[in-house]
């Protein structure tokens, strides 16, 4: 066989990704924070690209809000212009419109809603109350640590030398009021000995709140221990095993301890009265809700009205005007090029927002039709949803979807939740009905092992039993991993925490 060079034509089909497409797959998977930092730097760079103005506003042609109803028992997507479709909807709309124009439906306030629904995985009211406001200002005006701190070294510490010394191990303290950097470190950075340092430790260790400057989690017990004039040496050597108090190994304690069980119990409760984290109280940051990329509220005659928050839009332009200027005064090449290259990329830019905006109302709203229940019923109206049911519903790949879903938040009565939550496993029925979702089989373990009575701990056979009761077809390694992803003990834990705390075992 003679080996030669020579042509051949092939024909072959292949994605190629432009920087267009990754430009647009990388704004995609964008939170509204980054996207809005990615966008300050745009703005920055190219000369062609400016902010909207206030008054007129070119929005996405996703901006409209899509209703959501069970009319007759079917599921019904409502365009406010082109009138009721079936799902999945693709929204057509005109991308521009005034901001003082009205749109159909009920007028909508974004903060509003906002400050009345609930925050982020949690119950409690989310409104910006009176008290709220004044909590805000108290925490902005609280005195922080390093004042609190030092007002303690010139009360305490008059040498200026040793006050050096403190100040440093005060620079070197980390969140929690943790001493984490060795004092042979302080003491080469000082010029000093270590012995020095270790002497000025010993006395900042004795500054309010007690716990200060430890160096491990026992040491920060041990001096709020001390503090109290609790640290006999039954306390201490508890203190120095708090590995098996971790492991509830209680028999071992009490023959290291030389106590019995009602003084362990005692102790235990004083070592969980105490503050591992004594510098949390201080240097307060005001906690800011999460801001929601999707908005939803409720129809008066059922169903949900779901649009974007158009205060997470950004809001840019294409300046034309100054591109027909700069184009026709341009004279070398590489002026022509630098002028067409910015258009195109700005063009580009609007185009990729406009499509984004576009993606996650078509996502978000799927979500809500299927997982209305949860709306109306909490965790245990969830069903069962997986990438690829809202992939198919909407005509996508589930690696859009995917990129769609993450780190974009949706405002619901409920509280403001991440749209990946709404995904969960299905857990078979055994009686043939709808399978169920995993976060409704979690919540309701969580809710069975709440209600345990003292004497009756049930094992995760045991509460595998109840559920296959309730139609729930699962396996006790599915209840112990459900179990285990809660941060909830075995059934020997909490058989030792119950017995502890007074109350006989009895075995399930």
């Amino acid at each position: 066989m003679v080996l030669q060079p020579r042509l051949d034509m092939r024909q072959t089909q292949g994605l190629v990704m432009t920087p267009q497409l990754q430009q647009a797959i990388k704004l995609l998977q964008l939170s509204n924070l980054e996207l809005g930092a990615w966008i300050e730097q745009e703005l920055e760079r190219n000369p062609l690209l400016e902010r909207a103005e206030p008054s007129v506003a070119v929005l996405p042609e996703a901006d409209v809000p899509v209703e959501y109803r069970r009319d007759a028992g079917q599921d019904v997507l409502v365009d406010p212009i082109d009138g009721a479709r079936e799902a999945p909807l693709d929204v057509e709309v005109d991308n521009t419109f005034d901001e003082g124009s009205p749109r159909e439906g009920p007028a909508w306030d974004p903060d509003e809603a906002l400050g009345r629904w609930d925050r982020v995985g949690h119950g409690g009211r989310g409104d910006f109350s009176d008290n709220e406001m004044d909590q805000d200002r108290q925490a902005s005006a609280a005195k922080s640590l390093r004042d609190h701190i030092l007002e303690q070294v010139e009360l305490d510490i008059p040498d200026p030398v040793d006050r050096l010394v403190a100040v440093a191990l005060l620079d070197a303290l980390d969140d929690n009021g943790w001493l984490l950097v060795p004092t042979l470190d302080i003491a080469d950075g000082l010029g000093t000995s270590q012995e020095h340092v270790e002497a000025v430790l010993r006395v900042v260790q004795r500054f309010d709140p007690p716990g200060l400057f430890a160096r491990s989690l026992k040491e920060c017990l041990a001096l709020q221990l001390a503090d109290r004039d609790r640290l006999d040496p039954a306390m201490q050597a508890l203190v120095d095993n708090l590995d098996l108090l971790a492991r509830r190994d209680f028999a071992t304690l009490m023959r290291i301890c030389g106590v019995d069980e009602a003084d362990l119990q005692d102790m235990i409760m004083e070592i969980r009265a105490l503050d591992p984290k004594p510098a949390q109280h201080f240097d307060v940051a005001v906690a800011h809700p999460v801001v929601p990329d999707v908005l939803m509220r409720p129809l008066p005659d059922g169903g949900w009205v779901v649009e974007l928050n158009p205060d997470t839009l950004p809001k840019v332009l294409v300046n034309s005007r100054y591109y027909a200027r700069v184009s026709k005064a341009a004279l070398s090449k590489e002026e022509k090029a630098f002028v067409t290259e910015n258009f195109q990329s700005a063009s580009w830019l609007v185009k990729s927002l406009d499509q984004r905006a576009n993606t996650i109302l078509k996502v978000s709203t799927e979500i809500v039709r299927r997982q209305h229940r949860f709306f109306e019923e909490g965790v245990s109206g969830l069903r069962p949803l997986i990438l690829r049911d809202i992939a198919e519903a909407v005509d996508m790949h589930e690696s859009t979807v995917s990129r769609v879903t993450s780190n974009k938040y949706l405002s619901t009565p409920r509280g403001v939740y991440e749209l990946k939550y709404f995904f969960t496993q299905a857990i078979s029925t055994t009686d043939g009905r709808d399978s169920v979702s995993a976060e409704a089989v979690r919540l309701r373990i969580k809710s069975l092992i709440d209600g345990e009575e003292p004497g009756k701990i049930m094992s995760d056979d045991a509460l595998v039993a109840i559920l296959q009761a309730e139609g729930i077809d699962i396996a006790r390694r599915t209840v112990a991993k459900y179990r285990e992803s809660m941060k909830i003990p075995s059934s020997v834990q909490r058989r030792r925490e119950k017995f502890m705390g007074g109350s006989p075992p009895v075995a399930v």
